[in-house]
């Protein structure tokens, strides 16, 4: 078998010493002596032995050799890894009958013909040959002719075993177009792939639905559950939703809990509609979760073409935009998209850009609106509201710009500017001697969220020198029923030092009773809108006189929101109300205008008289 491997040897000749040949032949070797013969002869055949070791260890190169017939003269043990054939088995064997597939026998046989008669060489090249048990092999393989112009032409194959490249190759390739938990599209093929479909869908004037859909709470999964379950969970989607697709339809996971699907031909409106209900049928079964069967929703915008976009990406962005308005409406909503979403959603971009601007550009300032004694019409207390006037602009309601402040992430500089500004003019205040009691701040929240927001109002607090007594802060009902054990905790620590806690716009939540008892307030402001129809709607009015009532058997302060004219203030009074806040007394004015009316200078609008 190895009756070659001198002339292999020549051709790779640079990995073994050279044999001394002008040594061997000269005849003055002859006079040295037959030792001096023996030795180089000995060197010689370690040289050949060297060679040999070294084309059997080489594990991922394969080596053969073959005749001017093609038949195998030489196969190492790297070919037998490689192709399967013992060396006795390959050996006299033709090459391509044995690793040359079927379709490459003639290209094969007529290449190394033109090598031997015309001298055209065989390029090196990546090829996918034939493995004995019929697999196919990639290699790289690269072709030598010994003895060319002889005729005993051979040919030696060199072989290099690609199939871990073309594995990792092939991985990388899946990793880089397809999600590697659900093996759906990610969103850059699926981008690509409703391309396409969008091309056909105008060829033929058809038109096409695309859904968003996102799980609602997925968070608390993972958190409460584990990921392990969250991603039991996706993949269980994945395929209940592949399961409802017909072969044309599309669908990629495009972030952790985010799913679209285009459904080609799909427009007219009851199309839409069945598909959109076997895409809801898919959670109307429960899961499977922690050996636990949850109901779980999610939800649901929908676009479509050519009406709501002409490319994929549009479309995408467009069914997007129309999920985050579903989500507002709560768990299990849907939303179709409309350019006015659209739109909302670029002016609150804009929005977002110029606020942050304002903080920086001191664009923001507090206004103060008093709370005065029923009894007595003196001033109490103030609630500091947060007033914008862009440079140059109109002035932005608060109304606006909060909603757009809380879903930016802008609340939480803004909350600090807020209990900045207020803590530094109580302290002016204080030190000027004018009499006052406190300024409350109101907390959003978001606000709230944040895990140091106590520490951050104690720090402005330190700094200013202020007691618990002259600042308090307002809470909406809903920031109490979503309030986790950090926030109670911290509420409970606040008021324990005697800061006062009130409910702002009491009436309008969906909290019971029960969270009075519950939580640490001092307070109750009733919301303005029943202030407004109490006097004329008399269910208005008990919902009023029972606020109070229990308001007061608890040892809380109430407040009335909203008083403008006699009538409102004549019912606060009746029925006990501690403290006015309204037009009817004071509308919310600058620190300026606040301070002359804390030392006289500017009498009350309204009297207790009327």
């Amino acid at each position: 078998m190895f009756g070659h491997d001198s002339r292999l040897r020549q051709w790779l000749g640079h990995w073994l010493p050279k044999r001394p040949v002008t040594q061997l032949d000269s005849p003055a070797v002859a006079q040295e002596g037959q030792g001096d013969v023996e030795r180089v002869r000995s060197q010689y055949l370690e040289s050949e032995q060297r060679f040999r070791a070294l084309l059997e260890s080489l594990p991922k190169v394969a080596v053969q050799g073959y005749d001017r017939d093609r038949r195998v003269i030489y196969w190492n043990e790297a070919s037998t890894r490689l192709y399967g054939y013992s060396p006795a088995e390959a050996q006299g064997q033709l090459l391509e009958d044995l690793i040359i597939p079927d379709a490459m026998r003639e290209g094969v046989i007529g290449a190394h013909q033109l090598w031997i008669h015309e001298g055209i060489e065989i390029p090196a090249a990546e090829l996918e040959l034939r493995h004995q048990s019929g697999e196919v092999v990639p290699v790289f393989s690269h072709h030598v002719m010994l003895n060319e112009h002889t005729d005993e032409p051979l040919m030696f194959c060199v072989d290099v075993d690609l199939s871990d490249q073309k594995r990792a190759h092939r991985d990388l390739e899946f990793a880089t177009r397809f999600d590697r938990l659900t093996h759906l599209p990610n969103r850059e093929t699926f981008e690509a792939d409703l391309d396409e479909a969008l091309d056909g869908c105008r060829r033929r004037g058809l038109g096409l639905a695309l859904f968003y859909l996102d799980i609602d709470r997925f968070v608390d999964i993972n958190d409460t559950l584990g990921y392990e379950q969250g991603d039991s969970l996706l993949i269980e989607l994945a395929r209940r939703l592949s399961g409802q697709l017909r072969a044309t339809d599309l669908m990629s996971r495009v972030s952790s809990d985010e799913f679209v699907l285009a459904f080609p031909a799909v427009h007219r409106e009851d199309d839409v509609m069945r598909v959109l209900h076997k895409v809801q049928e898919v959670f109307r079964q429960p899961f499977s979760l922690a050996g636990l069967q949850r109901r779980v929703t999610a939800s649901l915008g929908v676009c479509l073409f050519p009406d709501n976009g002409s490319g994929a990406r549009e479309l995408i962005r467009n069914a997007d935009v129309a999920k985050n308005q579903a989500k507002l409406e709560g768990r299990g909503g849907l939303q179709y998209f409309h350019q006015h979403l659209h739109d909302d959603l670029m002016r609150q971009h804009r929005l977002a850009e110029s606020l942050e601007r304002a903080l920086d550009n001191d664009e923001l300032f507090l206004h103060y609106q008093p709370q005065v004694s029923a009894a007595s019409g003196r001033i109490e207390n103030l609630e500091a509201l947060l007033r914008w006037e862009p440079l140059p602009g109109q002035p932005v309601s608060p109304q606006e710009f909060i909603p757009v402040a809380e879903r930016s992430g802008l609340i939480h500089r803004l909350g600090d500017w807020v209990m900045e500004e207020a803590c530094r003019q109580r302290a002016q205040w204080r030190d000027a001697g004018l009499k006052l009691e406190r300024i409350d701040i109101n907390f959003s929240g978001r606000q709230m969220g944040r895990h140091d927001v106590f520490e951050r109002l104690e720090a402005h607090l330190r700094r200013y020198r202020l007691g618990p007594r002259e600042i308090g802060i307002e809470l909406t009902e809903n920031v109490l029923i979503e309030a986790d054990t950090r926030i109670l905790e911290g509420l409970s620590s606040l008021h324990h030092r005697g800061f006062r806690i009130a409910i702002d716009d009491f009436g309008t939540g969906y909290s019971s009773l029960s969270y009075l008892k519950q939580f640490p307030v001092t307070s109750l402001k009733i919301d303005r809108s029943f202030i407004r129809d109490a006097p004329g709607q008399p269910k208005d009015r008990a919902i009023m006189e029972a606020a109070v009532f229990i308001g007061h058997r608890l040892g809380l302060e109430v407040v009335a929101e909203g008083v403008e004219t006699d009538e409102q203030l004549a019912l606060v009074r009746d029925i006990h109300c501690d403290l006015v806040q309204g037009f009817y007394f004071y509308r919310p004015m600058s620190a300026d205008a606040i301070e002359r009316l804390l030392v006289g200078e500017v009498p009350s609008p309204g009297s207790l008289s009327h």
